[in-house]
Order: C-alpha cells, then sequence, then structure tokens
C-alpha cells in the first residue's frame, strides 16, 4: 500500500506538552505540522537564512535568549523583524522566559503564534522531536495479526482463512498479548524501526469465524493487549503442500522488505495437528536468541564439520 502522508495539528502539540499561549495568529490550532526537525534560530538571528526551513517549529532557548539580551533594542526589532516575516508555524520559549518588547511586537506585526514550556531545552526539544517523529512518520497498513511474543513483535500474515486468529487466540490464552488484529498500522520511526499499532476503532477487538467480533480485554483482561510493538519478525502462514520443500535446517536467513526496513520473516506450513501456537513461540524464541549472537543451526554446522575433520585426521594416521 503507498504511504500516507501526515501531518499533525499545532494544537495536538500544545495539548500534549502543555505548553502555555502568549500570543496567536488566526486559526493557530489547526496549522499544520509536517516537518520532522525543529530549527534553533542561532544563525537567522544573525541575519543568515540560507536553507532555513519555514515548515519547521522555531525553538528559543537560553542561549538565544542570552544573546538576544545582549542586543540593542533597535538591533532586537531588526533580528525578529526578519524572523517572525518568515511564516513559520509557531516560536516555542523554554525554561519559561520571556521575549523582550521589541521581539514581541515583531510577533504581533506579523501575526506569529507564540508558546512557552517550563521545561529545559534539552529535555523539550528531545521531547518534541521524538513526538513530531511519532506523528509523522511513514505509514502503511497491512493486513494481518500483531502480537507481543516473549518480548519480540511478531506480525503473522497469510491468505485470508488461514488460520491467524485462531493462532492469536491460542497465543493470548498463553499469556501474550495483542497489538492488532485484521488492520495493523505500521509506522517507520527510524531506518531500522517499525512500529506497529491498531486503529483506533478496533483496539482490542478480534473477529473469529463462527463466533464473530470478541473483546479481548473483556476476555482475557487488559494485561493482554498492547497499543504498540516494535515489529522483531514476519511469520507467513500459509497451506501445507507436499509438493513444496521447506526449510528443515535454518543455516539462511530470510527477510522481507516493510518500507525500506528489513524484517526476519519465516515461513510456517499449516496442516492438520501442528501446534501452530508453539511453533510461533519457539520461532519467536529463536529470532530473539539470534540477535543475541546465538545460531543453532551454524553452531551445529560448525560442530559437524570439526567431528568430520578429526575423523578424517584420525583417519589419515
Amino acid at each position: 500500500m503507498a504511504e500516507q502522508q501526515k501531518s499533525v495539528k499545532l494544537g495536538d502539540i500544545i495539548r500534549e506538552f502543555n505548553l502555555e499561549i502568549l500570543r496567536t495568529a488566526p486559526d493557530y490550532e489547526n496549522v499544520p505540522l509536517r516537518a520532522l526537525d525543529i530549527n534553533r534560530p542561532g544563525l537567522p538571528l544573525t541575519g543568515f537564512f540560507e536553507h532555513f526551513d519555514t515548515e519547521r517549529l522555531l525553538l528559543i532557548g537560553l542561549t538565544e535568549h542570552t544573546y538576544l539580551s545582549g542586543l540593542t533594542p533597535e538591533r532586537r526589532r531588526e533580528c525578529f523583524d526578519k524572523l517572525m516575516s518568515y511564516p513559520v508555524p509557531a516560536l516555542i520559549l523554554t525554561r519559561g522566559l520571556g521575549l523582550p518588547p521589541e521581539c514581541m511586537e515583531m510577533a504581533e506585526k506579523h501575526d506569529r503564534t507564540v508558546l512557552r514550556s517550563t521545561q529545559e531545552t534539552a529535555m523539550f526539544m528531545s521531547a518534541l522531536i521524538g513526538s513530531l517523529f511519532n506523528h509523522l512518520a511513514p505509514q502503511i497498513t497491512r493486513s494481518g495479526v500483531m502480537l507481543e511474543v516473549y518480548g519480540e513483535g511478531v506480525l503473522i500474515q497469510g491468505e485470508s482463512g488461514v488460520g491467524k486468529s485462531e493462532v492469536a487466540i491460542e497465543l493470548l490464552k498463553r499469556g501474550h498479548r495483542l497489538v492488532a488484529d485484521d488492520a495493523v498500522e505500521i509506522k517507520e520511526t527510524s531506518r531500522h524501526t517499525l512500529l506497529a499499532t491498531s486503529p483506533e476503532l478496533i483496539r482490542g477487538y478480534m473477529e473469529l469465524r463462527g463466533i464473530g467480533v470478541i473483546d479481548i480485554s473483556r476476555l482475557l483482561g487488559m494485561g493482554a493487549i498492547k497499543p504498540f510493538q516494535e515489529i522483531d519478525l514476519v511469520i507467513n502462514l500459509e497451506p501445507w503442500d507436499d509438493k513444496a520443500v521447506y526449510d528443515r535446517f535454518g543455516l539462511e536467513s530470510h527477510f522481507t522488505q516493510i518500507m525500506s526496513v528489513k524484517v526476519p520473516c519465516t515461513t510456517i506450513p499449516v496442516k492438520p495437528g501442528r501446534n501452530l501456537a508453539a511453533i510461533v513461540e519457539v520461532a519467536a524464541m529463536n529470532n530473539r536468541n539470534r540477535k543475541m549472537g546465538h545460531n543453532a543451526a551454524q553452531e551445529l554446522t560448525e560442530r559437524m564439520d570439526k567431528l568430520f575433520q578429526e575423523q578424517l585426521e584420525g583417519g589419515g594416521n
């Protein structure tokens, strides 16, 4: 599916961080934020505006405030007149700092929103960038069931009717947790991280053929639900094919591409009598074991090679 163009409203950020409003532009709450980063206008305050991104929020901390305090009122007015002439979404002050009257005068002149946080600059900046990445990260929706199994995020996929929900129910009864059923929203929060969650409308619900829709939180408790989880492993369920050749040793690692991230994947053939829930648990534990640097197939191969080598050397003597 195509990636969705994301944006977040300024009003949502104001409420999320409980920002104090010093002045507002018209319809400021609905101003869309699309930039994943923010600007600390050190160079722009000196007059350098090349590569200045007007879609980013402006953040003024103690360093910029100290610089402004050392300028004459006329120079402050000149700096902010140029800075506020750009259509920035908002200016945010940290540490509970205030703006000199000349700066607020230019914000009024150009009708810009000015906000304030009591948090320290570094802490607020880190939290704000993290929030923007969470809101604006590229996102797709995949069909499947997303679970947390032994701390590993497992995305179970397969054609309709193969038994994804049935496996998920058995895993939930064993104490694992549901993230999403049927529609899994996936965000690429970094080059190596995919975060899965459920659409708000269907969070905590599952559909089982023959039974219908069930509320997992009511049947198994709130502990059976997890709001989001990183994807560590993709498991593809497919009907057993007697003519197919399935991996029985596990020497080769297989991956699937989700957006720009490669995720370990494995295919499990479905056949009556196979305990799929137990197999998924083992797959999750084995994936975790591999991330810790242990590969059972590789270790066994090395032991066999060593044994054969010793036998050859012994036979030669």
